[in-house]
């Protein structure tokens, strides 16, 4: 039986009945056995393309599968997987993934669900694909093409207008890149390229950040420079939101949901423990610390960084007031930036819980905007792209901060805007919202 179709099965049950997360899911399994780097390829390729092409996948199926009683979930997505690989894999002829559906059907079931597996598959390669003008609704029609929420796309479109809001979901679709981020500040991307390059990893320059390159082939979490502490995993547009702040090495630094620390490391490259640099890490949990340390380890900054377990709402309690020279906060939020990452997103969401964020975030930012000096910054960040959770939250705390004003930061992606906001059609990176704002003297 195929090792990597019947893996990909069980994950798939797995996060749709389990809400499991599918990051964490996958790692566990590509952890558990030992896989070929063919393998584990097509099982990424399998499970996340799968599950980001869902509903699309569903609706080419459904007439092939209208007449048949119950289905069993293991079935419906064995189902899934071999569709994807017909319409969206070239790479993969039809016949090879029908053939390995039908084994897979006659070793977890018996001869009539591998008899109903080959018959929905058999007749779904005979016929054309269905067409997506059969959905007369225009919004439903976007949501099924682009395998989105269609309150999901209705609101890309009421914020960014019906050709950026189609942008946004095809572009969500594509793989994402692995981007890496160059700890030691003395070292550009050309010295750290060269470096992964004489150990057979292939990059290029992010166009988006200076501090990053772009893996295009190899292992990198195999090579030395990642062992060295010289990169970390650390998506472009996140690496914004440190060098935004513009640190110096003597500066004190909290950073109040730091968890995993690719920003609280990145910070600490700034800083030197020596002249009193050092940055505060705060999180709600001790095992999410624990991955800080170890990132901070590695990175050569742990003598810099101190942490906390702390509920970034309750930061006034833990502190005196104007005590920091910059506060970041990357708040909770909804997750829309990284659906390209985290496809499950799509489907685990729903507005309510949109609205529910908001609070926390602005609670978050009004405590933290307390731990600020004068003429210090406050950094606000977050991966979403739904302008509620970003500059309308910012103008809320604004109205009842009037001793903050906004520090243009648009310059950064060359433009001429007060905050920043990278739509993951944009670059091809993650969806990401940064704004900077200074305590007025």
């Amino acid at each position: 039986m195929d090792k990597v179709r019947n893996a990909v099965v069980d994950l798939l049950v797995q996060v749709e009945q389990d809400q499991s997360y599918s990051t964490i899911s996958l790692k566990k399994v590509i952890e558990q056995q030992k896989w070929t780097a063919k393998d584990k390829g097509l099982l990424t390729e399998l499970f996340y393309g799968t599950i980001q092409r869902k509903m699309t996948i569903d609706f080419y199926l459904a007439p092939y599968i209208q007449k048949a009683k119950k289905i069993q979930p293991w079935v419906k997505q064995l189902l899934r997987i071999s569709i994807y690989q017909m319409v969206f894999l070239d790479k993969i002829p039809d016949h090879a993934a029908i053939f390995e559906a039908v084994q897979i059907a006659k070793k977890r079931g018996h001869q009539g669900i591998a008899k109903f597996v080959n018959g929905v598959l058999r007749n779904f390669q005979r016929n054309d694909l269905r067409s997506f003008e059969e959905i007369k609704d225009t919004d439903e029609r976007m949501s099924v093409q682009y395998s989105i929420p269609k309150w999901m796309y209705q609101l890309f479109k009421q914020q960014y207008g019906v050709e950026q809001a189609q942008q946004i979901s095809e572009s969500i679709l594509t793989a994402p890149s692995v981007s890496v981020r160059i700890q030691p500040n003395h070292l550009n991307q050309e010295q750290v390229k060269q470096l992964l390059l004489e150990e057979g990893v292939q990059t290029r320059e992010s166009t988006l950040s200076n501090r990053c390159l772009i893996v295009e082939e190899g292992n990198v979490f195999l090579s030395k420079t990642f062992e060295k502490g010289i990169i970390t995993i650390q998506d472009e547009a996140s690496s914004l939101v440190a060098q935004v702040a513009n640190l110096k090495p003597t500066n004190k630094v909290l950073d109040t949901c730091a968890a995993p620390g690719g920003k609280t490391t990145h910070i600490a490259s700034y800083l030197d423990p020596s002249k009193g640099g050092r940055v505060d890490a705060l999180d709600l949990y001790e095992h999410k610390l624990k991955k800080i340390q170890e990132n901070a380890k590695r990175l050569q900054v742990d003598d810099c960084i101190s942490m906390r377990i702390l509920d970034a709402r309750n930061a006034q309690e833990a502190y005196p007031t104007e005590s920091f020279d910059a506060v970041f906060v990357d708040a909770p939020c909804s997750g829309l930036g990284l659906v390209r990452r985290k496809p499950d997103i799509k489907y685990t969401k729903s507005l309510k819980d949109l609205k529910s964020l908001e609070k926390i975030q602005l609670d978050i930012l009004l405590s933290a905007s307390k731990m600020v000096k004068s003429k210090g910054s406050l950094v606000y960040s977050t991966c979403t792209i739904n302008k509620a959770e970003n500059r309308e939250l910012v103008n809320q705390f604004l109205e009842e901060n009037p001793a903050f004003e906004i520090e243009p930061i648009g310059k950064w992606i060359h433009k001429d805007t007060e905050d920043i906001t990278i739509l993951p059609n944009d670059f091809n990176s993650d969806g990401f919202y940064i704004c900077k704002l200074v305590k007025k003297s």
